[in-house]
């Protein structure tokens, strides 16, 4: 269980290390928890790439690839139709 609810999407994103240590520390701060961003700092960066992600697991929930499928489904009525026929 994370320290925080704060969601971030770590699938399917840039995957360098400093990339991933930076979009984590911004949700963190934006999700009130500016406190925790210097402790998670340097706890993913104490060691290898799979300690990275284990640390942003402690810290934050990942927003999984498939919620944004669900959040991105067809709907037929938010399309915008053109009535100039």
């Amino acid at each position: 269980m994370p320290k925080t609810n704060v969601r971030v999407k770590l699938v399917g994103e840039d995957g360098n290390a400093f990339s991933i240590i930076g979009r984590v520390s911004q949700a963190l701060r934006r999700g009130g928890h500016a406190d925790l961003v210097d402790e998670f700092r340097e706890e993913a960066m104490s060691g290898d790439y799979n300690h990275l992600l284990a640390t942003c697991l402690e810290y934050v929930e990942e927003e999984s690839w498939e919620e944004e499928e669900e959040e991105e489904e067809y709907n037929p009525f938010d399309d915008e139709y053109d009535d100039d026929d």
